[in-house]
């Protein structure tokens, strides 16, 4: 198993805004956003590990401006961090208007995938090679927000075992 840089793994997305994906006023529904920022982090992961990965969780996703009917979605996904079995993906969401080419950034998210051996259990993954100082920054960023998840684990865990002592 080969180490991997984060460049071999990185994808960038494209989707068109179709009616299917908003509401009556032309505005695109979240969880439309949410679906392809998925894809687009579960591609990244299978990339890396070239076999299964599943979402395990989303660490952070911002809504920052709308996506409107008719605009293209543009979804830019790239591996921060690579544990045993686990990787954090980024995923940057922008939406432009093709009349105009204006671009917005519309969401940013965090999301946690694992992945799977034929049998459904939790896998090796190759490591990460992080070659520019934006990736390593991203890293200790992605290590950060990883220690934060274990706390948080640690917290739900005393409150499901004991909601006496549950201070979340």
């Amino acid at each position: 198993m080969n180490d991997k840089t984060v460049k071999e793994t990185r994808i960038t997305m494209s989707h068109v805004m179709l009616p299917q994906d908003t509401n009556p006023a032309g505005n695109v529904h979240g969880g439309a956003v949410m679906k392809f920022i998925d894809n687009a982090a579960a591609s990244v992961a299978i990339r890396h590990t070239r076999g299964n990965a599943v979402t395990a969780s989303v660490d952070r996703l911002d809504f920052h401006n709308p996506v409107f009917l008719g605009n293209l979605l543009t979804l830019k996904a790239s591996l921060n961090l690579v544990g045993r079995t686990s990787m954090e993906v980024g995923v940057r969401v922008e939406a432009e208007n093709p009349y105009s080419g204006d671009i917005t950034h519309t969401a940013s998210a965090y999301l946690t995938l694992v992945a799977l051996d034929d049998n459904g259990k939790p896998r090796d993954v190759p490591g990460l090679i992080l070659e520019t100082e934006d990736e390593k920054r991203r890293n200790r960023a992605a290590i950060a927000r990883r220690a934060l998840r274990m706390e948080e684990r640690k917290k739900e865990k005393i409150c499901r075992n004991d909601p006496d002592k549950c201070e979340l």
